[in-house]
């Protein structure tokens, strides 16, 4: 008898290798970070993280101040050809276009229906933040939640024919870990949607609900079918790119944090926020130099440009993670 599709049990066995590799590197303290190569960015990660972890040391860092935050798209996990959430929001035009007869005829609806993505992309932030109103509102919390899950089960990129999950960069797995084994709190800080990265980012990189940041719309509260639910609503609430990351981090977490994970010019912000000030801390940027294993990209890039970032890296002195030459590996090993 066939077996019914459970997209929970799905989205499991798409992150089993993560976690798999998450839970190794806890454990195997005495070789951490092994998918990075030996080198000044590696030794730079492990001097910083020993320092903080050594009580009485000019280092030190008091536990309840180890926080870092970390951009997701294009630091935790691929963000080329596009965001993983617009191929969401795109795929949930496709889906609800029965119920919108009139798309047929608007843009940027019509587009996408029509395969158009060049001109469907051509109105921008503003034609994008139409897409993702009309696909992110009308539902409970509880109900996106569980659209997201089943669509991020078995969704594919359009190149790799991976599925989204198992394209989390193995070498960001390994540190998140080793960051929480010296008694860190790791925080994603990211312009995706809060609701949308909330489904898998414990499954994915271990961090909870709770220490997720991000871009939301407005919430309304009711009572439906006499139950409590949060609807989602058209409107956006909080924007958390650039500017808006200090604040978000401020809002949600409560403490400045000692080190800060991004990889593009929509993260300056937060490094600035992370390392600008005295005391100990790391400021660490992605560089995407590997066209061979991923993309190679940086200042013209339409997405995850990495211009200014580049240049106060260079300033201030943070780390740059070459992907060519510091990452051994790339995505976590196959199930």
């Amino acid at each position: 008898m066939a077996k019914t599709f459970d997209p929970r049990r799905a989205l499991r066995l798409a992150a089993c290798a993560a976690a798999l590799a998450i839970a190794t590197q806890a454990m195997a303290q005495d070789a951490p970070l092994p998918s990075w190569a030996e080198g000044a960015t590696r030794k730079a990660i492990l001097d910083f993280v020993a320092a903080a972890a050594e009580d009485g040391g000019p280092g030190h860092i008091a536990p309840q101040d180890r926080i870092a935050v970390f951009d997701n798209d294009g630091t935790l996990w691929a963000e080329k050809p596009a965001y993983v959430q617009l191929a969401f929001a795109i795929d949930r035009v496709k889906a609800l276009a029965p119920e919108h007869p009139e798309w047929k005829t608007a843009e940027p609806f019509a587009s996408i229906l029509a395969g158009d993505m060049e001109k469907a992309m051509a109105g921008g932030k503003n034609g994008i933040a139409k897409i993702v109103a009309a696909t992110h509102s009308g539902l409970s919390t509880g109900d996106f939640a569980k659209v997201v899950e089943e669509w991020i089960a078995t969704a594919r990129h359009p190149e790799t024919g991976k599925l989204y999950t198992e394209m989390a960069y193995q070498p960001m797995l390994e540190l998140l870990a080793h960051l929480r084994a010296n008694g860190f709190r790791t925080f994603i800080v990211s312009g995706g949607g809060i609701d949308f990265m909330r489904v898998f980012a414990e499954k994915l990189y271990g961090v909870p609900p709770e220490q997720v940041v991000g871009s939301s719309g407005k919430l309304k509260f009711d009572i439906v079918d006499g139950q409590p639910v949060l609807l989602k609503t058209p409107e956006l609430d909080f924007v958390d790119d650039g500017p808006g990351k200090p604040v978000g981090i401020q809002m949600h977490v409560g403490r400045r944090p000692v080190a800060a994970f991004g990889n593009s010019d929509g993260d300056l912000e937060m490094l600035e926020y992370t390392c600008l000030p005295p005391g100990p801390n790391f400021c660490l940027f992605v560089h995407h130099t590997d066209a061979a294993r991923e993309w190679a990209y940086d200042r013209q890039s339409a997405v995850g440009t990495l211009d200014k970032g580049l240049d106060a890296a260079a300033q201030y002195g943070w780390t740059l993670a070459d992907m060519k030459n510091d990452w051994k590996a790339i995505w976590p090993p196959g199930p």
